[in-house]
């Protein structure tokens, strides 16, 4: 049997390995469980953007739990008592928005970690996250197997990276191209020169502080890019604009005019 707390994401970053991961926005299980069966090394199943519950954060874990893909859950925002229901759901690695300072990231990373290292509340032994009480030791462990990333993603976060990347316990740094093109006056506009520079120093910062650099890049170009300047968890698309390029596409086929004769698969 499978050991239910390793997570292999955080063993994958710790090698060194560069995990390539899917936006998931659609809020729909089966949708994740699709993707997960495309083999994704990872899966960030959003909670800020997308209109997604905590019980459709569970429903997603659960499907894309038979699978490789390790997924990557995403609140809303920093809430305590969020932070808490999303782990004892049994979610192993986090992506926590919106962390400008030092001390916002001291306080996230002791909302993830049992006392005496931190306040989460205790009652994941009747939760998903102990498997209901049948994990031995899962206190003792959990905190071990936690992979927690923040994200930098305003004028503000980049001046304090320095110190962000101090804060013990925060295991990686995504660099949230669209929030952080709007915070330095190029709202829409990641591909600014003065962004991109940014982008690529920040992401070379992280990762000489032996951190994780993350990013999302939905153009394969600016993916590549990311992962030279040493990113090494980046999500190269979105769920959702996959599919509505390829609806859009599809339709154009037939709307432009005549179509060519194909021999049908079915």
């Amino acid at each position: 049997m499978q050991d239910p707390l390793h997570n292999p994401f955080k063993a994958g970053l710790a090698r060194g390995e560069t995990q390539i991961g899917l936006w998931l926005s659609s809020t729909s299980s089966y949708l994740a469980e699709i993707a997960a069966t495309s083999g994704y090394d990872w899966l960030l199943v959003d909670g800020e953007h997308a209109p997604n519950t905590v019980q459709d954060l569970y429903h997603q874990l659960q499907a894309i739990a038979p699978y490789r893909s390790q997924p990557v859950i995403r609140p809303v925002e920093f809430q305590t008592a969020l932070i808490k229901q999303v782990l004892d759901i049994g979610a192993r690695t986090l992506l926590v928005p919106m962390i400008d300072t030092a001390e916002q990231a001291r306080a996230l990373v002791a909302a993830t970690r049992y006392p005496p290292l931190g306040t989460r509340g205790v009652g994941a032994g009747v939760a998903r996250a102990a498997r209901w009480g049948r994990v031995e030791n899962y206190m003792a462990r959990a905190n071990d197997e936690l992979c927690l990333l923040i994200q930098a993603e305003s004028k503000t976060a980049i001046e304090n990276l320095d110190a962000l990347l101090e804060v013990e316990g925060v295991d990686g740094i995504f660099i949230g191209p669209a929030d952080l093109s709007a915070s330095l006056g190029h709202p829409d506009n990641a591909d600014h020169p003065e962004v991109q520079m940014l982008i690529e120093q920040s992401i070379r910062r992280i990762r000489r502080a032996g951190k994780a650099a993350g990013f999302l890049a939905v153009n394969i170009a600016m993916a590549e890019r990311a992962i030279s300047w040493g990113a090494n968890f980046v999500a190269v698309g979105v769920d959702t604009m996959l599919y509505t390029s390829a609806l859009d596409s599809r339709l154009a086929h037939f709307k432009s005019g005549t179509p060519s004769a194909t021999k049908s698969s079915y």
